[in-house]
């Protein structure tokens, strides 16, 4: 529910974007997500699902935080040199760094998150995303609509962001730390063990993360700003279903973890089984209102000009139930700890994204972008379960578990 919350208000700030503003404005916005994101995801170094995963506690929240700081510091300051080396326009780069900005104090809001996952508290988490989501909505329409900025509408995001991680999220820290404040602890060695340990695992994200945004790169580069806020728009739906799939696997992960730990495979595989089944369902959901009322439904939440490109909404919406599944089966290859599997895996499903969207992006504009990313995600599915079943075969053969 609170991730639903989230992610509705996540896709009602496009809305207010594209109906206060115009398609360009959607544009900046999503350029600037699609720029920082992998950057800030990069840095994060996929510490939440191994923080979330780590049943043995070998390392201590406070090592966690630490590493935290540091990397989304780094994050900023590779923000802001890719902002002044771009050459954008001075609205687009500043709203572009203010989004980076948003980022890292959502990056710092995620490490608690660990922790409270970690404890099977996701309750805590649920209503730090609905403050979250309910803020930033409102901040930024109030503030788009007084102003006609985009700046300082994402100046308003960063703040709602900045105050929840403040006075909700630091109060769960202390909670689940029995009444202690969270502090950073600072040990090169440790920490330089744990960053190494999760570079593959960050690696990874950021492969997804670049694989989601290769298409928005090239619709860009070919077809200009305004086409990329419409397929940005459009988008939006797969990636809240994948963020609500994201909270799913999330919740499951540890438990995942324990099977696999315990040499429970058929607990293990029946598990993952049901969430695949849950991902084809939603996806399938997806494809069909798609189709069916695809055009109404852009015309209603945005302007009748996104609605003239509902064959795209279609084939994204087709491709959403293939990035749930494929979602599902990353939260199995965490769980058996297949880390460094995942990095070779993205590099090849980066390839067929973004060979696809160069190729089919000029001929069929933004169909091609769509079934770039479809093609992408089939990759990725498959992929991702050949590393489950080799990991399941290797552990019936008593060869061990890592990875």
């Amino acid at each position: 529910m609170g991730y639903a919350v989230y992610v509705g208000c996540q896709w009602g700030m496009l809305v207010v974007l594209a109906k206060l503003g115009s398609p360009e404005m959607v544009g900046r916005f999503a350029l600037g997500l699609a720029i920082t994101a992998p950057i800030i995801l990069f840095a994060n170094l996929g510490l939440r699902p191994y923080q979330a995963t780590d049943a043995e506690r070998r390392y201590d929240f406070g090592e966690y935080l630490a590493l935290r700081l540091l990397s989304t510091t780094a994050a900023l300051l590779a923000v802001l040199c890719v902002v002044l080396l771009t050459g954008y326009g001075p609205e687009t780069a500043l709203a572009v760094a203010l989004v980076g900005v948003a980022k890292g104090f959502e990056a710092v809001s995620d490490i608690f998150y660990g922790l409270l996952q970690q404890r099977e508290r996701m309750d805590r988490v649920a209503k730090s995303m609905i403050f979250k989501g309910l803020l930033s909505l409102a901040g930024l329409a109030v503030a788009v609509y007084l102003t006609g900025s985009l700046v300082w509408g994402v100046v308003a995001l960063a703040a709602a962001w900045a105050l929840v991680l403040c006075f909700y999220d630091l109060r769960s820290g202390v909670a689940m730390l029995g009444g202690s404040f969270p502090r950073p602890r600072w040990g090169a060695g440790r920490l330089g063990t744990l960053a190494l340990t999760t570079l593959p695992l960050g690696l990874a994200v950021v492969m997804t993360s670049l694989n989601a945004n290769v298409p928005r790169y090239v619709v860009e580069g070919y077809l200009g700003t305004r086409e990329l806020g419409i397929f940005a728009a459009m988008a939006y739906p797969v990636a809240a279903g994948a963020t609500v799939v994201g909270a799913l696997g999330q919740s499951a992960s540890p438990r995942l973890a324990k099977h696999y730990a315990s040499g429970d495979l058929r607990a293990f595989r029946a598990l993952l089984i049901k969430l695949l089944g849950v991902g084809a369902a939603l996806g399938g959901v997806g494809l069909l209102v798609a189709a069916v009322a695809g055009r109404e439904i852009l015309s209603l939440v945005y302007t009748p000009e996104y609605a003239d490109h509902a064959n795209v909404f279609v084939w994204l919406m087709g491709a959403a139930g293939i990035t749930y599944m494929a979602s599902f089966v990353g939260f199995g290859m965490i769980a058996a700890r297949k880390l460094r599997a995942q990095v070779p895996l993205f590099v090849g499903v980066i390839g067929v994204t973004a060979v696809s969207c160069l190729f089919l992006v000029p001929s069929l504009g933004l169909v091609g972008a769509a079934v770039g990313t479809m093609l992408g995600v089939v990759s990725q599915l498959v992929g991702g379960g050949s590393v489950i079943l080799r990991a399941l075969a290797a552990s019936r053969g008593g060869e061990g578990t890592a990875g």
